[in-house]
C-alpha cells in the first residue's frame, strides 16, 4: 500500500538555524502517527512543509502521491491542516465559520448540514452555534477549529497540537472522531504535547532539535527504556520527589500526578531504600511497586540521555527570588483571595453563577472545568479586568469591584492569550513589563536576570518574540508575570501546549513560589497537574460543583470502581464494553481503557466473556485508584444527569 504521507530527508534552515535536519517518515492510510518532542523541536515546521505552506530547504515529501513542492494545489485538495494559530473569523458565528470552511473544501450542500451538526454535537458546540467566534473562550476556539478542519473527509489530516487547551471530556470525544476517520482510510499525522495521547497512535516519532531520535510503535519505543521503573504513590508526591532526588541514589526521579517514578537498575534495592527514606522523614505513601514504563518515562529518559532535555531553569540561589514577599500583604489568618456569590452575566447569559470560595496565603488553588465553564471569567474578575455583575470579592484585602487598580499593582497574571509584543526581543519584553511595575535601574536588572534564569530564557534574551515556539512564549509570559515578586499570581492554563519536561519545570517553579508564601491560583486541563494543587474547585456551567483536596475528590466523588483494561486496539472494543450491564462508561485512558463499573468483580467477568467472544486477548485488567481525569468526567456527567432529571439512572 502506497504511503499517504512520505517524507525523505526533509531539511529546513532559517539562516544559520537548522529547524529541521533530515526528517524521514511515512504514514499509511488508516494510520495515526504521533509526532512528539520538546518545544522548538521542529514539529510545526515539519507539518508546515508537508502541507505545502513552507518550502523545504532540501529533501522531498509527498501527500497522497503528490509532490508538496511541485504540486501544491493537488496537495491542498487532499489534506486538512489544523495549525496552532486559529484560522477563524471572529466576526462570524460558529455556524458561519464552519459553513465557510465547508465552502472552501467544496462539501456538497446535500450532506453539509448533517456533517456540520454531527461535528458540533461531538464537540459540544451546538448550543454555541449562534455565538460569534470572537466571544468564545480559548479552549472553545480550539474546538471550533477542529470542527472546521474536519468538515470534509480528507485523505490526509495534519494536526498541530489540536487538543491544547481542550478539556478531558472533549479530548475523549476528539479521539473517537479520529478513530472513526481511520475507518475511512484517512492518514493522520498529529503532533501532541500529551504523551497519553501519543500512546494511542499506531506509531510515534520522537523529534528533538529537528532530528528524529526514535520512531516505532508505542511498544517498540518503550523498549528503549533502560532500567526498571519503581512507582511510589503519595499524597505528598512532590515532597517525596525532592527527598529522593536529594538522596542521589537513583538514576532519575520524576513526578506523575500523585505518583513518583524512580529509574533504577536494581528494583529490589531501590524499593527498600525508598521505603527507609520515606519512613525516616515521616512522608506518607500508599504503595511501592514496579511500573511498566509510559511513553512519558521514555520521552524524558531519551532526551536526558541525548543531552536534549536541558537543565533546570533556576539555580538553588534563584529559588529564593520570592523571599521578600513571603509574608504577602495579608494579615495572619486572612485569606489571600475570598469571594462570595460572585456573578457575571453577559446579556441574558450567566457565565458565572454565585460562586463562593476562599484561598489562604501560600496555597496552590486549582480551578478546573470544561471549556466555557467560566474559569477565565472568574480570574478576570479577580484580577480587576472584568467588573462583576453581582456578589463580592477581595484579593489581598482589596475589593475587586471598587479597587481594581490596587489589585493590579500587587498581583501577577498570565492569561491564555499571551500579552507579549512580537516585535520586541525576549529581554525587551521583560524590560517593558519591569517599567509597568515601576522597576528601574539596578533593581530591574536584578529581577530581569533572576526571571530569565528562573524560566530558562537566559540563552534566548536577544531572540525576537515572534520567532519563539508557543512553549517558549509561555515561559516568557511567566517571566513577565512574576518579575515584580507578586504575593498572589493567577495562571490561566500556564502549561497548555508545553512538553512534559517544560511542564515539570513550570510546576517546580510554582511549588517554589508557594513554599515562599506566594498564593497561586491556577487553571489547567492537565488532570495530572491537578494532583499538585493543595485544593481544587470544579466549575461547570458557571457553578462550582465540587471542592476539596485531590484525595478528598478521588475518595468521595467516585461512587463506582475503575477497571483499567489493556488489550490490542482498545478503541475497537470500547463501545462493546460500554454497552455491558453494570458498566457506566468506557473511555480511552493512555494506551488502554478505563471502565466505570458498579461491581468490579461482576463487571470484570462480563468484560472477559465479551472480549473472549470477540476474539480479543486481555493483556491486563485490574481495579485501580480513580485518576483526576476519572473524577473530572464523573462530576460533569453526574451534573448533567442531575440537571436532566435522570438521577442515577
Amino acid at each position: 500500500m502506497q504511503p499517504a504521507i512520505l517524507a525523505r530527508n526533509l531539511i529546513k534552515r532559517f539562516g544559520d538555524l537548522t529547524a529541521v535536519g533530515g526528517v524521514s517518515l511515512e504514514v499509511r492510510p488508516a494510520e495515526i502517527y504521533g509526532l512528539v518532542g520538546p518545544d522548538g523541536a521542529g514539529k510545526t515546521t515539519t507539518l508546515r512543509m508537508l502541507s505545502s505552506i513552507m518550502i523545504p530547504t532540501s529533501g522531498t515529501a509527498e501527500i497522497a502521491g503528490y509532490d508538496v513542492q511541485k504540486q501544491p494545489g493537488q496537495v491542498k485538495d487532499n489534506i486538512a491542516y489544523m495549525s496552532q494559530r486559529f484560522g477563524l473569523y471572529e466576526d462570524l458565528t460558529v455556524w458561519e465559520n464552519v459553513n465557510f470552511y465547508a465552502d472552501l473544501y467544496g462539501v456538497p450542500a446535500r450532506e453539509r448540514k448533517e456533517r456540520i451538526e454531527e461535528l458540533l454535537d461531538f464537540s459540544s458546540m451546538r448550543q454555541f452555534k449562534g455565538r460569534r467566534a470572537g466571544a468564545l473562550s480559548g479552549g472553545m476556539k480550539q474546538k471550533l477549529q477542529l470542527v472546521c478542519a474536519l468538515v470534509h473527509t480528507p485523505k490526509v489530516l495534519l494536526l498541530d497540537e489540536p487538543t491544547n487547551g481542550v478539556d478531558p471530556v472533549s479530548r475523549r470525544d476528539f479521539w473517537r472522531i479520529l478513530y472513526r476517520l481511520l475507518g475511512r482510510d484517512v492518514a493522520i499525522l498529529v503532533s501532541t504535547a500529551y504523551l497519553d495521547e501519543a500512546e494511542r497512535c499506531n506509531r510515534v516519532g520522537l523529534l528533538s532539535n529537528g532530528s528524529l531520535l526514535a520512531q516505532g510503535s508505542p511498544a517498540e519505543i518503550k523498549r528503549l527504556m533502560k532500567g526498571a521503573i519503581v512507582s511510589i504513590r503519595s499524597s505528598q508526591a512532590r515532597r517525596v520527589q525532592a527527598l529522593l532526588e536529594k538522596s542521589g541514589l537513583y538514576e532519575d526521579v520524576n513526578t506523575f500526578g500523585d505518583t513518583v517514578h524512580l529509574v533504577t537498575q536494581d528494583e529490589a534495592a531501590a524499593r527498600q531504600q525508598a521505603k527507609v527514606l520515606l519512613e525516616r522523614e515521616g512522608l506518607p505513601f500508599d504503595e511501592i511497586s514496579r511500573q511498566e514504563p509510559s511513553l512519558e518515562d521514555v520521552f524524558v529518559r531519551v532526551l536526558k540521555e541525548t543531552g536534549k532535555a536541558g537543565v533546570r531553569p533556576w539555580s538553588s540561589e534563584s529559588r529564593s527570588g520570592f523571599h521578600d514577599q513571603a509574608a504577602g500583604l495579608t494579615a495572619p489568618g486572612r485569606p489571600a483571595v475570598e469571594v462570595e456569590d460572585l456573578t457575571r452575566r453577559f446579556g441574558s447569559f450567566t457565565a458565572v453563577n454565585r460562586v463562593s470560595f476562599s484561598v489562604p496565603a501560600g496555597q496552590i488553588f486549582g480551578f478546573l472545568g470544561p471549556n466555557g465553564a467560566g474559569k477565565s471569567t472568574v480570574i478576570r474578575m479577580l484580577c480587576g479586568v472584568l467588573e462583576p455583575s453581582g456578589g463580592q470579592g477581595e484579593v489581598l484585602g482589596f475589593d475587586i469591584a471598587r479597587q481594581p487598580e490596587k489589585i493590579k499593582e500587587h498581583i501577577g497574571y498570565m492569561s491564555q492569550r499571551f500579552s507579549l509584543y512580537d516585535d520586541l526581543t525576549v529581554e525587551e519584553n521583560i524590560e517593558f513589563y519591569g517599567g509597568i511595575y515601576s522597576l528601574t535601574g539596578k533593581r530591574l536588572e536584578e529581577r530581569k536576570t533572576w526571571a530569565m534564569e528562573m524560566t530558562g530564557l537566559a540563552d534566548h534574551a536577544r531572540s525576537m518574540t515572534r520567532v519563539l515556539s508557543s512553549g517558549w512564549k509561555q515561559r516568557l509570559a511567566m517571566a513577565c508575570s512574576i518579575l515584580h515578586e507578586p504575593p498572589v499570581i493567577f495562571l490561566d492554563e500556564p502549561t497548555s501546549g508545553v512538553d512534559p519536561v517544560s511542564r515539570r519545570r513550570f510546576w517546580d517553579l510554582i511549588s517554589a513560589m508557594a513554599q515562599a508564601g506566594v498564593t497561586v491560583f491556577v487553571t489547567t486541563h492537565y488532570m495530572e497537574e491537578a494532583e499538585y494543587c493543595d485544593r481544587l474547585a470544579l466549575i461547570y456551567r458557571g457553578n462550582i460543583v465540587a471542592m476539596g483536596t485531590p484525595a478528598e475528590l478521588k475518595t468521595k466523588v467516585m461512587r463506582e470502581a475503575i477497571l483499567d483494561i489493556h488489550c490490542p486496539r482498545p478503541f475497537e472494543v470500547m463501545d462493546a464494553i460500554a454497552a455491558l450491564p453494570g458498566v457506566r462508561e468506557a473511555a480511552l485512558f493512555g494506551s488502554g481503557l478505563h471502565a466505570v463499573v458498579r461491581d468490579p468483580d461482576e463487571a470484570g467477568q462480563r468484560i472477559r466473556r465479551e472480549l473472549t467472544d470477540m476474539g480479543v486477548p486481555i493483556e491486563r485488567m485490574e481495579q485501580v485508584v480513580p485518576s483526576m481525569e476519572d473524577v473530572f468526567v464523573a462530576l460533569i456527567e453526574e451534573t448533567d444527569r442531575s440537571e436532566s432529571g435522570q438521577g442515577e439512572g
